[in-house]
Parts: structure tokens; C-alpha cells; sequence
């Protein structure tokens, strides 16, 4: 991309992921200025539209994460301004974002989910059937957050009572089968996936912590698994990010089940359009081991950035 060309970063914006994405947009910030573009940052506001109007730029570097950011609105406006922007456009942003109705759409081409209901605000009949069809322990989760905000793993010797849960991340949550197993997550850039890392939390669970404080989590790159399931979870990966039509670069999320009993399975547990660009972040540590920096993966992206 001519280098004469402005470039403005979004980053920041107001919801529950505003510190990751300042911390990405930070990151990818600086690699610009390194690689010797014009770049600016616009910390995104409900005031988006002036903020863009004033800066003048010739792309946008979407450094968001979460609702607003991720989810197809922003890409959409892009879309309606004429600005090309980097990553994947509205309609793989909006799925994806949608845990929901990223299973369902896995499951129409044989990639599986761990067992799941929805849990609605209210709606105490069917909460407690699902409570009931899934049972201890499980997992419930926001149905459109991501870094695990909201997050919680209930055991089996944990107390939990749907009936006074508080409802802080929406009127719907997913409930799904907690599986036992070495949690892998892909990196996909250019429909190939470059490789797979181990995450090893030193809490319960990957949590947004974990994920976010040096040193609380054991990244094992390449994965410790077999040359066999190794192939076969980047194979899975690929598969997620064309079947989405995602864009620029993705991270696929699986749990393989070979722990307690499970059946050694990949399991599905999220497609990520905007994978995180932090110090901490697993796409530039993936990278990495296959020689690819993280100044090369920004400038990739602002080579594929879609086009209104």
C-alpha cells in the first residue's frame, strides 16, 4: 500500500473490551509508524462519524474488539462511508460475533459444538430444562462478548442457582457442557492456517485474567498433540474461517476432549474475526514460530483490507 496514504487506527470505544482494544490498537499503532505509514489513532465514540470526517483517511485499521467493533456495525458503516477496513466485512463480523449462530452453522457442515441450551432472562421453565439437560459442570457464557467477559465455569461442587442469576451481559446466555481436554486455538491468515498453540491457564479456566496478565498462562507452541490431530485441527480451522468467508486474519478456538473419559474430539468453541494484537495476544505468537512478524502481519492486513 502507498505509504502516503493515511491509515487511522480504531481503537478503544466504550464497551466491556475498551482496555484490550487500546492495548492492540496501541500495538498496531506503533508498527504502522515503524513500517513508516501515516498513521493516526481515533479512539471510537458515538461521535464516529465527525471523528472520520476530520482525520480524512484513506483506510481504517480496525483494532476493536467486542460489540460496536466486531460484530458487523462498524463494518457496516465503513461499508456505507466508502472506506476500506481491515479484517472480515459485516456479514462474517455479525455470525461469528453470534456464538449461537456460529454452532448452528458449524453443525450444517459436520463440525461439533459441546452440547448447549439458552438460558433467557425470565423465562424460568425453560431455564431450568436446560439446566437440567445439560447438568454439572458446565459453562455459561455471554452469547455476543468475547475475551471471555462474563465467562463462568460452574463444577460439579459448585453452587449455582439459574433463578437468581444477575443478567449482566444480556437477557440471553449460553449454557453448554463443560468437556474435559488441551484447549487449541488456530491462527488462519490468508485462508491457511499457520499453526496451532496450547493454551495452559494457571487458573480454572482461560479467563479474561488469565488471558490478559503476563505470566498466568503457558502458551505451548506448537501444541503438544499428535502430527495426526495437529493436522486435523488446522484442517478444522481452515474449514471454519471459508465456511464464514472471513477475511485478512482469524483464530479459531477448540477443546480437543482427551481428558476424564472424552471421546478425543475437536470440539468448536469460537471463530474470532479480530483476534487480539496484544504483547499477550496468540495470533502474533503463532506467527512468530513460523517467521512471521508482527509488522508483516499489519501490513498484510492493510494489503487485504476489503473495499467498500
Amino acid at each position: 500500500m502507498d505509504k502516503n496514504k493515511v491509515v487511522a487506527v480504531l481503537l478503544g470505544g466504550w464497551n466491556s473490551e475498551r482496555e484490550v482494544s487500546l492495548r492492540s490498537g496501541e500495538a498496531v499503532y506503533n508498527a504502522l509508524i515503524s513500517l513508516g505509514y501515516k498513521a493516526v489513532k481515533i479512539d471510537f465514540s458515538r461521535d464516529i462519524f465527525k471523528q472520520i470526517q476530520d482525520v480524512k483517511p484513506d483506510i481504517i485499521f480496525n483494532a476493536l474488539h467486542g460489540q460496536y467493533g466486531e460484530d458487523g456495525r462498524i463494518q457496516g458503516f465503513l461499508d456505507i462511508m466508502g472506506i476500506p477496513y481491515t479484517h472480515s466485512g459485516i456479514t462474517a463480523s455479525a455470525i461469528c460475533m453470534d456464538k449461537i449462530l456460529t454452532r448452528k452453522i458449524c453443525q450444517t457442515f459436520g463440525i461439533k459444538s459441546p452440547q448447549y441450551g439458552i438460558v433467557r432472562k425470565g423465562d424460568d421453565e425453560n431455564n431450568k430444562k436446560v439446566m437440567f439437560e445439560i447438568g454439572k459442570p458446565f459453562v455459561i457464557k455471554p452469547v455476543n462478548e468475547g475475551s471471555s467477559v462474563g465467562v463462568e465455569v460452574v463444577l460439579a461442587n459448585t453452587k449455582f442457582d439459574i433463578s437468581s442469576y444477575e443478567w449482566k451481559f444480556g437477557d440471553e446466555m449460553i449454557v453448554e457442557k463443560y468437556l474435559a481436554g488441551q484447549e487449541i486455538q488456530v491462527a488462519v491468515m490468508d485462508n491457511k492456517s499457520l499453526g496451532a498453540i496450547e493454551i495452559r491457564p494457571h487458573g480454572l479456566f482461560y479467563d479474561y485474567k488469565c488471558k490478559y496478565t503476563p505470566g498466568m498462562t503457558d502458551y505451548i507452541m506448537p501444541a503438544e498433540i499428535s502430527d495426526e490431530k495437529y493436522n486435523e485441527v488446522l484442517a478444522l480451522a481452515e474449514k471454519c474461517h471459508k465456511a464464514f468467508a472471513c477475511k485478512g486474519v482469524s483464530r479459531v478456538d477448540f477443546i480437543l476432549n482427551n481428558k476424564d473419559g472424552g471421546d478425543n474430539n475437536f470440539y468448536l468453541l469460537e471463530v474470532n474475526t479480530h483476534p487480539g494484537f496484544t504483547p499477550t495476544s496468540l495470533v502474533p505468537k503463532i506467527a512468530k514460530h513460523v517467521e512471521i512478524s508482527f509488522e508483516e502481519i499489519v501490513e498484510y492486513l492493510l494489503n487485504s483490507a476489503i473495499k467498500a
